[in-house]
Formats: structure tokens, C-alpha cells, sequence
């Protein structure tokens, strides 16, 4: 599998040992960076190239997924979740890396590096990799719906524009309307 991995300064040598982890794991590592040690960097366009390269990828039919790190996660998963066709987790344990996958087909994971060892780390992201897709039909619904809003903004509608009991508009429940 092709794993598109990206960073900051706080990642930086997590990363190069998740590399030789990934690649002696069999998988083909894509660096996104950054390539030296900057305290100052930037993980916004690191994260989202490696986000961009799992779209292209999973669209030309390549098995391919993504992992994305910094010193808590947190704006990783958030730089990578602007990319279209993403839907990037924020990963904790080994649970919530399985979950990502199970129940929401998540193509990326978003790990603090500076939260956990890099033994805890890999043990995440191996279980990552290793679960599929349950495929179930409620997971796949509503996926669907994530990326018809991210295509055109469109969502279900809302239980709560149909008229309450007694007919009073929903306007009536909305202290900030009209």
C-alpha cells in the first residue's frame, strides 16, 4: 500500500523513523515533509499536498491512505480535512484508529506526536492500515451525505423545519428569528 505521510517541526523525527517502520512494513512511503528541521514551519501545505496525493491516488485506483502528525494532531487533521474527498481523523488509541477506518472509511489519521511514544504511534497507525471498510450500510449513507455537502452543500432535511404540534411555524422556536 501507498502511505503519504506530512509533518512539522514537532513530527520531524517521528517521521523519519515511521518511514523506515512503514517501508520495512512493505508499504511505499511518500514524504510530503518537511525535510529539515525548522522551528518555524508551517504543517498546513505539508499536510494538505499528502491529503491532495491520497485523492489523486485512491482515484486512479492506487491503495493508498495517509498519515499526518504534529505536536497534538489537531490542525493536521484540520489542514488535511480542506481537501475535497478526505475524511481525516484525529487518533488517540487503537480503537479510535480502527473506528476511522470501520465506520467512516477514514483515508488519513491525524496522530499528536507529541502526545505519544512512537511505539503507541505505530500501533495505532499499523491498525490503521490494517482495517478495512465494514462496508455497512449505515457507514456508507452516511459518507454519502459527507461528500454530497462537500460537493454542493446540500444535506438532509431538517426535522425541525416541519411545523411542532399546536402549528406554530418553527420560527416560533427560534428566539433569534424574525
Amino acid at each position: 500500500m501507498r502511505i503519504h505521510i506530512a509533518t512539522d517541526h514537532a513530527g520531524l523525527e517521528f517521521s523519519t523513523q515511521l518511514q523506515q517502520h512503514l517501508t520495512a512494513a512493505g508499504h511505499e512511503v511518500v514524504d510530503h515533509g518537511p525535510v529539515e528541521y525548522d522551528p518555524l514551519d508551517d504543517y498546513p501545505a505539508f499536510c494538505i499536498r499528502a491529503a491532495q496525493a491520497v485523492v489523486r491516488d485512491q482515484r486512479a485506483g492506487v491503495e493508498t491512505l495517509g498519515v499526518v502528525f504534529g505536536g497534538s494532531g489537531n490542525g493536521e487533521q484540520i489542514a488535511a480535512n480542506k481537501v475535497e474527498g478526505i475524511r481525516a481523523a484525529l487518533v488517540w488509541n487503537t480503537s479510535t484508529a480502527e473506528l476511522a477506518r470501520e465506520h467512516n472509511d477514514a483515508n488519513v489519521i491525524a496522530i499528536g506526536a507529541r502526545q505519544h511514544t512512537f511505539e503507541e504511534a505505530v500501533g495505532f497507525i499499523d491498525r490503521f492500515i490494517s482495517t478495512p471498510f465494514s462496508g455497512e450500510e449505515r457507514h456508507a449513507r452516511r459518507i454519502a451525505q459527507l461528500a454530497a455537502f462537500e460537493r454542493d452543500g446540500s444535506l438532509l432535511p431538517d426535522p425541525r423545519a416541519a411545523a411542532p404540534h399546536g402549528g406554530e411555524s418553527s420560527d416560533a422556536l427560534d428566539p433569534e428569528a424574525g
